[in-house]
């Protein structure tokens, strides 16, 4: 069995988290999903910003629709779209195969909306229906303030990746959310077995945060704990995970909402380039990776082993280590939510004013 099945045997799905043109125009996403055994993709603002802005790919496609008068706003996801159904088709036998738990491609709402529910929910919609596909999951980012989007567009009969988890009690709340959406969804009459769910839940991020904060610290207990926060938290999120739905009851027929690790590429060239991946392997979940995470998993010589069950008192003990070093947690997470929507929206920025340009 090849790296990325191991992984699948022991729970784990390996999505891949990036999408271009180049990409799906070469071949090379086919590629991976036929030789690694991809089983989804996900995007976010920077992928896009990334993608549209260097190379010529995008370039016939702009030119069109800049004599069609389009704005940069439309224009940008005219381009996305456009990538995203491609993506959506090169994993259609991927979602049938595994009965819709994979094969899944999602697309953001427009960062600058992630404090807006009512904008969010509407842009929900008209994503879906414009992408027009079975296996789109549509990315609504964690804030307190978009938590009723994600009720009300998984009440909608919308498949949503909630994204921009930093915390055990934000997490907790999405999952409240995610209940209450199905539950809806099921008494609107929507077909609740169809409707997919996970909960993008950010790792390396959370030790670039503390591992600095730690040195700032500097003493030797503090520096012992470098690089074991962002582990600890996601473990103790699984953890949450798992009592959560083993003691809320879902609609008949309806799916859990898996954990996605995301944010699975390692900040500190020090730490294994696969760390983020062999300590959160785990039934039910899911990792999404950038290309350079997913060849350093291919080139792992170890077995897959369960990671994350079993881990939620060793964990609680790290947190507990942290804050007597003096670690404050809320306003970790509270920084690292603000700073991550300020990124995609910087990225998002960028990318509309380098598309106006090119339109013209």
């Amino acid at each position: 069995m090849s790296t990325l099945a191991q992984l699948h045997s022991a729970g784990t799905s390996v999505w891949l988290d990036d999408l271009s043109r180049d990409r799906l125009d070469s071949g090379n996403l086919s590629q991976l999903i036929a030789e690694t055994g991809i089983l989804g993709v996900t995007t976010n603002p920077s992928i896009f910003q990334a993608a549209m802005t260097t190379g010529s790919a995008y370039d016939a496609q702009l030119a069109q629709l800049g004599s069609r008068g389009l704005s940069a706003d439309d224009a940008v996801y005219e381009l996305a779209i456009q990538d995203v159904q491609r993506a959506c088709d090169a994993f259609a036998e991927t979602h049938r195969k595994t009965n819709g738990e994979d094969g899944w491609v999602s697309i953001e709402v427009d960062p600058r909306l992630a404090r807006d529910a009512d904008a969010t929910l509407a842009q929900a919609k008209t994503l879906r229906d414009r992408i027009d596909r079975d296996n789109i999951m549509i990315k609504i980012p964690a804030t307190e303030e978009a938590l009723p989007a994600i009720t009300a567009t998984l009440a909608a009969g919308i498949s949503v990746n909630v994204t921009l988890i930093f915390s055990e009690v934000r997490y907790r709340a999405v999952m409240d959310a995610f209940a209450a959406g199905l539950q809806q969804a099921a008494t609107q009459g929507h077909n609740v077995s169809a409707i997919r769910s996970v909960a993008s839940f950010f790792v390396s991020r959370v030790d670039a945060e503390i591992d600095g904060r730690l040195e700032a610290i500097g003493t030797p207990t503090a520096l012992e704990l470098r690089g074991k926060a962002a582990i600890a938290n996601a473990r103790l999120a699984y953890a949450a995970f798992e009592d959560f739905f083993a003691t809320h009851e879902l609609p008949a027929g309806a799916h859990v909402q898996r954990p996605l690790w995301a944010s699975t590429s390692v900040k500190n060239p020090n730490y294994p380039a696969d760390m983020y991946v062999v300590e959160l392997i785990g039934p039910r979940t899911v990792n999404t990776m950038p290309e350079q995470t997913l060849r350093a998993t291919l080139d792992t010589a170890s077995t897959p082993e369960n990671s994350l069950q079993g881990k939620a008192e060793e964990s609680r003990e790290v947190f507990a280590a942290l804050h007597e070093c003096g670690i404050d947690f809320e306003d970790v997470f509270a920084k690292l939510e603000n700073e991550g929507i300020e990124k995609f929206e910087a990225s998002w920025r960028d990318l509309l004013s380098s598309v106006a340009q090119r339109l013209n």
